[in-house]
């Protein structure tokens, strides 16, 4: 084997001596502590909520976006210093098409009009309305009072089905005396540019449900609603009923809820996984192209990414079981199956404006690693023979494009990554060739499984042999005096990226990787720092290196970051989701990092890995704190089962468990890996 040559380190390994480096990471508990020791502003009710209750730290605003097949509304809502409700709705409508046609050519309207500040009471505005508390669970609940005579309660949350976002609102006469509460009827409508539509006009409307004159007595209410809603001018929509709309959304919800549940001794983690799985499921939309699922964030509807829908959500779908998902993967990856060319030019980044178009302006970012690492790990998961068929020509190419791809050193060369050029990633980057290494191993099993060629399955495994030494070779590097990866050949700075051979297998560094991931370089309030020294922070790559780090075996360091940005995401400043970036994007809720982080649990965490279309390993990481932990009624491999894994003192019992039915149940040891074929 030839000696690796690195570029020198840069100035910081010569100025951080490595005492500093170890005192460091004595006081690391400490460092964690330190920023966990931060009242939560919110906190788990006994309903399965989070909830703030009010209090003296005002003003605090924030944003929260919530999907459903027609259309996604993100609410700025916040209480000012005088305890007042604010709100503003940006909803977007991806399936109402702008000019240009393009990746941002949802339309989008954004919406301010409070209808409380339009209600009379015994003649008289409302007034002094103070915020209470204010919760989600799937639907955003705001709770206020108006001096000690009214209890108003807010609840908001899109149509299931439908481009309208519903708000149901009720007040409670709290006082000994009859009130008369004047409601307005109020509809406001616009129409749009014809010549700016690629439908020509459409319709806009905001309105009141359920105005009139109510005259209740102590402690009778009236409830009453808003709508908003857009609409090709030519057509009629129906609106259907609040509360009808209501049940459909708490019920969607309960279904995620159902499926795929976590559970541990840590509340806060459970919480969070569960939260996840809603962000993660409900933005996928009813295109003409069909089902697509998209990141969401007032930007990405209507169209797919290599990476966000290929790479990340993708291999995530099959184990909840929520077939909407299934099959906005699938068509996510028969979409890009299109693109396939005996040419081998590249496969595109983004299929946008529901399937009618592409986007590719950033070049090759890997994306051909990308979707072969996702559709073949969704192809094992999922289980379903004539879907894997089906998906086996894509992985196929895509895997041959990589090979025409690998340079002198054995590596994937591309344009660049999926940051697009935002920070440098060379000619050949360790994101694509760890992807490329992933898909290689993944395509061997689903391809006996297929009963393909024995001999060119040994050929994908001879090259993924020979891919790990080049990977280790080309990027392997001590970088400010960790023994890690450089990202790219020419990077001698931290990178969060460094993680990923740990979430594939490829162990051979990851001490170094390890401190690097969690020493002050990288690791901030907010998770990774994308570069050491940069205030940009990017939640995937937390997400990759917590996953990968658990992964690996090393669960006791992984652990506490784990809590800490858990309880950060789900009970601190912004909540309730795993975010996109920061400063681009001021943290929006993207859809695919949320499952990202259930995958930390998954495959991190049970350390599960596919290996067939009916089988799979896992080899449990359960932290020293824990006594048990459970995945219950996983929806993969064409089953529906349980993992269950308890401490004794022999050692880890581990049972499979099928619809109540023990089809495993062995006492392994620490570290040890289980094997299931059902």
């Amino acid at each position: 084997m030839k000696k690796t040559v690195c570029l020198k380190t840069s100035k910081f390994t010569t100025t951080i001596p490595v005492i500093h480096i170890l005192f460091v990471f004595i006081l690391l508990g400490g460092w964690i502590n330190s920023f966990a020791q931060e009242l939560p502003r919110w906190k788990i009710d006994n309903s399965g909520a989070i909830v703030w209750k009010t209090d003296n730290r005002l003003p605090h605003s924030d944003h929260i976006e919530m999907s459903g097949l027609k259309l996604s509304a993100v609410i700025h809502y916040g209480v000012n210093s005088e305890g007042g409700y604010t709100i503003q709705r940006t909803i977007v409508w991806p399936m109402l098409r702008i000019i240009p046609n393009d990746t941002y050519g949802s339309f989008i309207r954004n919406f301010n009009w409070d209808i409380f500040n339009s209600i009379n009471v015994n003649g008289s505005p409302i007034q002094n309305e103070k915020v209470t508390e204010i919760s989600h669970n799937g639907l955003m609940v705001v709770k206020s009072m108006v001096g000690g005579e009214l209890e108003c309660t807010r609840v908001l949350f899109p149509s299931t089905t439908k481009p309208v976002f519903n708000e149901q609102y009720q007040i409670l006469n709290k006082s000994s005396n009859v009130i008369t509460v004047e409601i307005p009827d109020y509809k406001n409508t616009f129409y749009t540019d014809p010549d700016k539509g690629v439908a020509g006009s459409y319709a806009v409307t905001a309105c009141s449900v359920g105005g009139g004159v109510y005259k209740l007595k102590p402690n009778e209410a009236v409830t009453f609603g808003a709508q908003f809603y857009a609409h090709k001018k030519s057509e009629n929509i129906d609106l259907g009923q609040i509360a009808d709309e209501k049940i459909e959304r708490e019920n969607l919800v309960k279904l995620w809820w159902k499926n795929l549940v976590l559970e541990t001794p840590d509340p806060i983690l459970n919480k969070a996984f569960a939260f996840a799985k809603i962000r993660a499921a409900e933005s996928i939309y009813q295109t003409k192209g069909g089902l697509m699922h998209s990141p969401g964030g007032e930007t990405y509807y209507a169209a797919i990414w290599a990476n966000d829908q290929a790479e990340y959500i993708g291999p995530f779908f099959p184990y909840l079981g929520y077939e909407t998902g299934n099959k906005a993967s699938l068509n996510a990856y028969l979409h890009y199956a299109r693109f396939m060319n005996p040419e081998y030019k590249p496969i595109p980044s983004s299929i946008i404006a529901e399937g009618t178009d592409i986007w590719n302006g950033a070049g090759d970012r890997g994306d051909a690693a990308m979707i072969a690492y996702g559709a073949s790990r969704y192809a094992l998961v999922k289980g379903n023979l004539d879907e894997a068929k089906q998906l086996w020509p894509l992985i196929e190419w895509c895997l041959e494009y990589c090979k025409r791809k690998l340079n002198d050193k054995g590596v994937v060369t591309s344009n660049c990554d999926e940051l697009e050029g935002r920070f440098p990633a060379g000619n050949a980057n360790l994101c694509t060739s760890s992807l490329y290494y992933d898909a290689l191993h993944s395509a061997a099993m689903l391809g006996k499984d297929l009963g393909k060629p024995a001999a060119q399955l040994l050929s994908y495994e001879n090259e993924a042999a020979a891919l790990k030494i080049a990977i280790g070779n080309y990027f392997g590097c001590k970088v400010e005096g960790f023994d890690t990866y450089r990202y790219y050949k020419e990077n001698d700075v931290l990178r969060a990226w460094i993680c990923m051979p740990l979430t594939v297998g490829i162990n051979d560094r990851k001490q170094g990787t390890i401190d690097a991931l969690f020493s002050p370089r990288l690791w901030t309030a907010d998770g990774l720092a994308s570069q050491a020294g940069d205030k940009t922070f990017w939640d995937r790559s937390t997400l990759y290196a917590l996953r990968g780090v658990f992964a690996c075996g090393e669960t006791e360091k992984a652990y506490p970051f784990l809590k800490y940005y858990s309880e950060r995401r789900l009970l601190g400043e912004h909540v309730p989701y795993p975010v996109e970036a920061y400063p681009e994007g001021g943290q929006r809720h993207l859809s695919a990092e949320s499952g990202l982080y259930c995958r930390i649990f998954t495959e991190g965490v049970f350390g599960i890995r596919p290996t067939g279309l009916h089988s799979f390993v896992f080899t449990p990481r359960l932290p020293k704190e824990w006594d048990h932990m459970a995945l219950k009624k996983i929806m993969a491999f064409g089953k529906e089962f349980d993992l269950v894994v308890e401490r004794n003192k022999k050692g880890l019992k581990t049972m499979v468990v099928e619809k109540g039915k023990i089809l495993y149940n062995k006492i392994i040891k620490e570290g040890k890996t289980v094997r299931i074929e059902f």
